[in-house]
Parts: structure tokens; C-alpha cells; sequence
């Protein structure tokens, strides 16, 4: 299978987006950017979400760390599932209630313009970088299959810089004018193809082994690594610590993101966006299971073939799908991660420009410009949130040591969504006021002693290591924080 066929294959699949956005994206207005003219379809946005989930981190750490974490990845799942019960019945209710479009303007609305903004900038923060990170994994394995020895005119070798950047500028295109208007229904075809990639990597993989569907089942079922639940307390995968988090994680990723939480209230109603949400923890539940599935599956046949798994894992499914399992695998494999790549990242351009559109600009307060002024705006943020996003991924290529994504990612929420579940938690269960302009050192403190507690734990805590729980222990802090610099009266 040659390079050309595949960009031949990715140029169509490339095509077909620019379809879906030229459709949707006819006469879109500011509304159908922000919001989508609050008439997306609940069950096109439950499908998308999983591709805007999952990404290309799942679909390549997920299955390579299975090696080392057997299933435990399914405890965080479990909670999870948890989490989005709470979204669907605390979050959503309150952000529908006040009619939201950035959902931190809660947080104006509770505490005032420093807490908005504070909200906003960890958003902002965390987003860049986790984007950062999973559109870095998905080139690394791209540029070296299709680029790395391919020569432009017979002298010029194309750079990774030059991979990053037409990924970018391919996303660019398609969502710079119909915003989530456009975007829920990109995101429910490159989510079925993203699925699609999953199972069809089983199926070959199966072949090559020689097993039926019951085969399968059984197989990983009698594995080394598909042990799920794991019971001392001290070390990170331990059950209840893995399933809180899990309920944490999915609260602040999905719940307190604007990323995440835009698409929803773009439904019609509550109820729908609701439904949404149900509709998607049950399918999270199951393609995660898929895909820990296939990484049983993906370490079997490489004991089997006497073949070296990678010191990185995030390489191995790269490495046997491109190199061992044959032309078929190759192709369902860069399916798949192309689908992932696109729907995890192209979305996330439209939510940070109306993050810093709305939360930090203010212009939904701006009652004197013209619609021109803010698609002008609204446009410019989008490129230049492009361009940042290059700038930082081509950081982490230069700085990149080795480790699972997914383990970054999740480690650093711990650290940037911290103070976003202090701040609403505090905002939800109290009506204690706080001093605005204290807020952003409180956002700030949390996360360098959480650092220091994380450094120093096993010292003393008496060998206690944390996990992923390090996120509720900054969220506590930050609740603490904000106690401490609360007023005495309250709200009427």
C-alpha cells in the first residue's frame, strides 16, 4: 500500500467534511456559530460526542497501555458513567435555567467577573494543551507512515512542522464559518468511522490469529491483561480511587468544559440534551471496552509473532497495524485515527474562540457592535487559537519523552480542572459570597500545593501514591480557598 493511496483515500474522507460544512454552513450567523440556532438533534450529538471523547488518544494509548495497566482503565470508565448522571440532573438543569452560551458565566453570575474569567483561562489552558497533545500523537504516527521518507519535486523532505500545520489548516477550512452548526454533524461521521476503525482492527487481528467471535471473547477473557479491579489502597490503580476520579474527571472534562458542554446546550431542550447524555455514558461504556479489548488482542498477537512491544506503548498498535497485519488493517487504522484526529481537535477551535469571545472579551455585553465586528472578532480568535495550537504542539514534539498521552492528559486535568470543580462546587452548594478579586490567587495556589502533595505524598502519607484523584484533592483546596476568603453575608 503506497503512501499516495493513502492521502488519495484521506483527501476523500477530507472531501466529504468540506460537504458537510458547505451544507450546514450556509448562511450561519453568530447564533448558528455559538449555539447552532439551539436545533441540533439530541441523538447527532450523543454520536458525536464519542468521537470528540475518545480521540486519538484512545484510539492508540488506550489499547497500547493495556500491556502494563491491564483493564484497570475500566474502573475510570465506571465512574465515568457516575459523572455524566450528575451532569445530566445538577449541571444541565442550572446551565439551560440561565440560558448559557459560555457555561463560565455562571460564574459571574455567582462570584463575579474575576471568577468568570479565572474559569475561563483554566478552560483555555487545559483545552490548548490536551488538544496540543492528542493532535501531536495522531501526527506522530501519521508523519512517519506518509511523509517522512517521501520526497516533494525528488529533493525536499516533507518536516513534521509541515504535517502539524496542514492538519490545522485542514480543520481551519471546514469550521471557521459554521462553528457548532457545522461541527455535530462532522462529528457524527468521523465518530462512525472512528467505531468503525475499532472493530474492524479486531476483525483482522482475529484473522490473523484465527479466532471466531466466541474466540475473541474468550481469548482476551483468559488473558494476563484483562484484569479490571484492583484492591491496594495504596497503589494508583486502586478501585475506589480509579472510580471517583473517573466521576471527577467526567464532571469537570465533560460537564464544566465548555468544549464539551457547547454541543449540548445547543439541543432544543433540556430534556434532549439530557437524553444526550444517557444516550452517550451507555455507548462510552461499551466502545471503551472495545478498545481495551482490542489492546488484549493487539499485545496477543504480538507474543504470538515473537514481535517486540515498543517501550512507548502509544506506538504498538501504530507499529503492527502499518507493518504486520497487512494493507486491510493499514487502512482501517489511518481511517480510524483520521476521524479521531479531526473530531477530537476541530471542535475544540470553536470552543476556545467563545470561551475568550464571551468570557473574556465580553462581546455578548458589547450591545453597540455590529454583526460585522463580531464575525470579524470571532474569526481572527479562531485563526489565531490555530496557530497557538501549532506553536505548542511543535513544543511538545521538541519536549516529548516517551509517556503514554493518556497519562499526561489525565494528569494534567488533575492540575488545570481543579479549581473549575472548586469553583462550581463551592458556587452550587453554598450562597456564601467571596472576595471576587481573590479568586484567581486561590485558582492559583490550588494547583502548587496539589504539586507539592503529589511530590511529597509517599513521604508523607506513608508511602501513599496518588492517582488521578489528585484532581478532587485540588478541587477541595480550591473549595477550601474560597471558604476562607468568603464574606459572612449572604445572597437574597
Amino acid at each position: 500500500m503506497s503512501p499516495a493511496f493513502v492521502l488519495i483515500c484521506i483527501a476523500g474522507y477530507f472531501g466529504f467534511l468540506l460537504l458537510i460544512a458547505w451544507v450546514t454552513s450556509r448562511n450561519a450567523t453568530s447564533a448558528s456559530y455559538f449555539l447552532g440556532n439551539k436545533a441540533s438533534p439530541w441523538i447527532a450529538v450523543a454520536f458525536g460526542l464519542i468521537g470528540d471523547s475518545l480521540s486519538g488518544v484512545t484510539f492508540i494509548s488506550v489499547p497500547g497501555q493495556v500491556g502494563t495497566n491491564q483493564f484497570s482503565y475500566l474502573q475510570i470508565v465506571l465512574g465515568y458513567v457516575l459523572g455524566y448522571v450528575v451532569i445530566a440532573q445538577v449541571l444541565l438543569p442550572l446551565y439551560y435555567r440561565l440560558n448559557l452560551t459560555s457555561i463560565y458565566i455562571y460564574l459571574r453570575t455567582r462570584f463575579g467577573p474575576f471568577a468568570q474569567k479565572s474559569g475561563s483561562f483554566f478552560f483555555l489552558l487545559s483545552r490548548t494543551a490536551g488538544a496540543a497533545a492528542r493532535l501531536y500523537l495522531a501526527a506522530s504516527v501519521i508523519h512517519p507512515f506518509l511523509f517522512d521518507r517521501w520526497l516533494l519535486f525528488g529533493v525536499w523532505r516533507v518536516p513534521f512542522w509541515a504535517t502539524v500545520t496542514t492538519i490545522i489548516l485542514l480543520m481551519l477550512v471546514y469550521t471557521l464559518k459554521g462553528g457548532i452548526k457545522t461541527l455535530v454533524w462532522t462529528d457524527t461521521f468521523q465518530s462512525t468511522f472512528l467505531l468503525l476503525g475499532v472493530v474492524l482492527s479486531i476483525a483482522a487481528i482475529a484473522g490473523e490469529l484465527n479466532l471466531g467471535f466466541g474466540e475473541i471473547i474468550s481469548s482476551v477473557w483468559r488473558s494476563d491483561y484483562s484484569r479490571a479491579f484492583f484492591w491496594d489502597w495504596q497503589e494508583p490503580k486502586y478501585f475506589w480511587k480509579q472510580f471517583f476520579s473517573g466521576a471527577f474527571i467526567a464532571i469537570v472534562m465533560t460537564g464544566l468544559d465548555q468544549n464539551m458542554m457547547q454541543k449540548n446546550l445547543s439541543c432544543r431542550s433540556l430534556g434532549e440534551a439530557q437524553k444526550n447524555i444517557y444516550a452517550f455514558s451507555i455507548v462510552m461504556l461499551l466502545v471503551n471496552l472495545l478498545f481495551l479489548s482490542l489492546g488484549a488482542l493487539l499485545h496477543l498477537y504480538a507474543k504470538a509473532k515473537g514481535i517486540e512491544v515498543p517501550k512507548n506503548t502509544d506506538q504498538l498498535f501504530p507499529l503492527l497495524a502499518l507493518q504486520h497485519l497487512g494493507s486491510f488493517a493499514a487502512v482501517v487504522f489511518l481511517a480510524g485515527l483520521t476521524a479521531a484526529t479531526f473530531s477530537s481537535a476541530d471542535s475544540v477551535l470553536t470552543t476556545l474562540t467563545t470561551s475568550f469571545c464571551i468570557d473574556l472579551v465580553e462581546m455578548d455585553q458589547r450591545a453597540g457592535w455590529t454583526e460585522e465586528r463580531r464575525v470579524l472578532l470571532r474569526r481572527s480568535v479562531h485563526f489565531g487559537f490555530a496557530v497557538v495550537l501549532l506553536i505548542v504542539i511543535l513544543g511538545l514534539a521538541a519536549l516529548a519523552r516517551g509517556e503514554a498521552v493518556i497519562q499526561i492528559i489525565l494528569n494534567l486535568a488533575g492540575y488545570t480542572y481543579g479549581p473549575l470543580l472548586g469553583l462550581f462546587a463551592f458556587g452550587l452548594l453554598h450562597k456564601r459570597r467571596v472576595q471576587d478579586p481573590l479568586v484567581p490567587v486561590i485558582c492559583v495556589l490550588s494547583p502548587i500545593l496539589s504539586s507539592m502533595l503529589n511530590a511529597n505524598s509517599q513521604a508523607w502519607f506513608g508511602g501513599y501514591k496518588f492517582g488521578f484523584e489528585l484532581l478532587m484533592v485540588n478541587g477541595l483546596l480550591t473549595y477550601a480557598g474560597l471558604w476562607l476568603i468568603g464574606r459572612r453575608e449572604t445572597r437574597r
